[in-house]
C-alpha cells in the first residue's frame, strides 16, 4: 500500500500517516461561518482537503474514508447580517431572518465549492444541530475543573488548567497575551480564558442551558461536533493557518480536557494564505474576490482549481490572471489529448508518490505534463482525476466553448508571412487586435500560430474578422 506522509503542524515535521483504523480513515476540516459568500482564500483549504480526500479514497478505498466539514450557523456575524435585513424592512422575526440567511449562504457555498470540483464531504454538520452535545461537553469541563460559570450567563474555559496550551502554535501563554488583542473582561479569571457559552437575547437564536438561555462560543462547536462524529481520537484535522491560534489551540484544550482518554487529532494540517497579483487580498486594495466573482467573470472552476494546485499548500499562493490563462491552455491541451479514451486502472506511480509526499501537488502536476502524450493519455487521465482534474463533471466549460480556430490561425500565419516580405505589418496587427478583443491569446512562432480562447472568449466578435 502507498505510504502517505503529511506535515504535522504540532510536531513540526513530516509523519507517516498510520490511521487509527485503516477501514475508516477520518478527517475533519473547519468549515465556514455562513454569513456571506466564500472568498478565494476560503476556498484554498477546501481544495487542499479535497485532494487529500481523493488520495485517501484512492489508497484506502472509497468506503474506508470519512470526511467531515462543518457549518458554523450560529455567530455574531450571521446575526448582524440578519439585523441589517430587518432594519431594511425585510419581513419576519430576527430569528427567522438568521435562518433564512444561513440557508441561503450554505446553498451558495456548496454551489461555489462544487464549481471548483470539490466533492461533498460525508458529513456536513451544522453547529445548531449539536447544541446538546456542546452543553454536555461544557458541563464535563466544569465538573473537571477546566471551566467556570460567571453567574451572569457566561461559561469560560480556564486556559491555565491545561498545561499543554500553546503546543500547536509553539507559543507560550505569555507570548500569546503579548502578541494578541486579548479582550479584557471582569468575568475572566485570566486574560487568555475564552468563552464556551454566552447569553442570548430573546430575539436572537438561543437555547436553554444550565447557565440560562444562550448560545455556544465558536471554539466549542468543532470540539463537540468532531467528538460526536469521530469519537475521542481521529486521524487528521485541518484548516487555514489563520485558525491555528486561537481556534485550533482552543479546540485541542477543550477536547483533551473533556476527553483525556483520547488524543483528539493525530495530525494537524494547515495551509498558507492566498494573495492576488502579489498583494494581500483586501477590499481596500480592490483585489478582493469571492469564488462566485471569478466564476461569473468566466473563469472555469477547473482553471481556478489548477491554479491552486500549482503551489504547495504550505506556501503562500498567488492568484494572477497570467496563471489562469496558462492553466486554461494546459487544461485545453490535456482535455484534447484525453477525449474519447478510458482512464488507466490506477494513477501513475510517480503522481501518487508526489501526492503522498505531503500533498506535493506541484510535483504531481510536473508528472502530468510528462504524461501529456498520445501514448500515455490514459495514465494522464487517471492521474489527473485523482487530483480532481479532467473529470467529466468539470469538462462542460470546454464543450460549451468548442470552436475550430484553425482557419483563423492560418489566416494570421499567412498575413504574417506576407508581412515578412513586404515589411507592412498593419494587417497582422489588425488581426491580432481583433483576436485579443475576442478574448483570445495569440501565440506566434516561426513555424505557426496558436490561438487559445481565454476566460473572456466571445465567439461573436470573430464575425467581423
Amino acid at each position: 500500500m502507498t505510504t502517505i506522509k503529511l506535515h504535522n503542524t504540532r510536531t513540526r515535521g513530516k509523519e507517516v500517516l498510520a490511521p487509527l483504523n485503516p477501514d475508516n480513515v477520518r478527517l475533519y476540516l473547519c468549515g465556514p461561518t455562513v454569513y456571506d459568500r466564500a472568498h478565494l482564500g476560503n476556498a484554498r483549504p477546501v481544495v487542499v482537503f479535497d485532494v487529500l480526500y481523493r488520495l485517501l479514497r484512492h489508497v484506502y478505498g472509497t468506503d474506508h474514508v470519512t470526511y467531515a466539514r462543518n457549518f458554523t450557523d450560529v455567530d455574531d456575524k450571521i446575526n448582524a447580517t440578519a439585523l441589517a435585513r430587518k432594519e431594511a424592512g425585510a419581513p419576519g422575526t430576527l430569528e427567522e431572518l438568521v435562518q433564512e440567511r444561513t440557508e441561503e449562504t450554505i446553498s451558495w457555498y456548496l454551489a461555489d465549492m462544487g464549481g471548483l470540483g470539490a466533492l461533498e464531504p460525508d458529513h456536513m454538520p451544522r453547529a445548531t444541530a449539536y447544541i446538546p452535545q456542546m452543553i454536555a461537553m461544557i458541563e464535563e469541563l466544569i465538573a473537571k475543573g477546566h471551566a467556570y460559570a460567571d453567574g451572569a450567563g457566561h461559561v469560560l474555559f480556564s486556559v491555565k488548567s491545561y498545561k499543554d496550551y500553546g503546543a500547536l502554535s509553539g507559543r507560550s501563554v505569555d507570548d500569546m497575551i503579548a502578541g494578541a488583542r486579548v479582550e479584557v473582561a471582569d468575568n475572566k479569571r485570566d486574560p487568555m480564558d475564552f468563552v464556551l457559552w454566552k447569553p442570548s437575547t430573546d430575539e436572537l437564536p438561543g437555547w436553554d442551558s444550565p447557565w440560562g438561555r444562550g448560545r455556544p462560543g465558536w471554539h466549542i462547536e468543532c470540539s463537540a461536533m468532531s467528538h460526536e462524529l469521530f469519537g475521542d481520537s481521529f486521524d487528521i484535522h485541518g484548516g487555514g493557518n489563520d485558525l491555528m491560534f486561537p481556534h485550533h489551540e482552543n479546540e485541542i484544550a477543550q477536547s483533551c480536557c473533556a476527553h483525556p482518554e483520547g488524543d483528539f487529532a493525530k495530525i494537524w494540517l494547515h495551509n498558507e494564505m492566498l494573495q492576488v497579483e502579489g498583494k494581500k487580498m483586501s477590499k481596500s486594495l480592490g483585489n478582493f474576490f469571492t469564488v462566485r466573482d471569478l466564476l461569473d467573470q468566466g473563469y472555469p472552476g477547473e482553471v481556478i482549481r489548477l491554479v491552486f494546485l500549482q503551489t504547495h499548500y504550505r506556501k503562500p499562493m498567488d492568484w494572477t490572471d497570467k496563471k489562469a490563462k496558462e492553466a486554461e491552455a494546459t487544461l485545453r491541451k490535456w482535455r484534447a489529448l484525453t477525449t474519447g479514451i478510458e482512464p488507466a486502472p490506477t494513477a501513475a506511480a510517480a503522481v501518487l508518490e508526489a501526492l503522498s509526499d505531503d500533498l506535493n501537488t506541484a510535483g504531481a502536476l510536473s508528472e502530468l505534463h510528462r504524461l501529456a502524450t498520445p501514448e500515455t493519455a490514459a495514465d494522464l487521465l487517471a492521474s489527473a482525476q485523482v487530483m480532481g482534474l479532467l473529470t467529466a463533471e468539470m469538462g462542460g466549460w470546454v464543450e460549451s466553448e468548442k470552436i475550430d480556430l484553425t482557419g483563423y490561425e492560418e489566416k494570421l500565419f499567412e498575413a504574417r508571412t506576407i508581412a515578412m516580405q513586404s515589411k507592412d505589418f498593419s494587417e497582422v496587427d489588425r488581426l491580432k487586435a481583433a483576436f485579443v478583443a475576442a478574448g483570445i491569446e495569440v501565440r506566434m512562432s516561426k513555424t505557426g500560430v496558436e490561438l487559445v480562447p481565454g476566460p473572456s472568449f466571445d465567439a461573436s466578435k470573430l464575425e467581423a474578422i
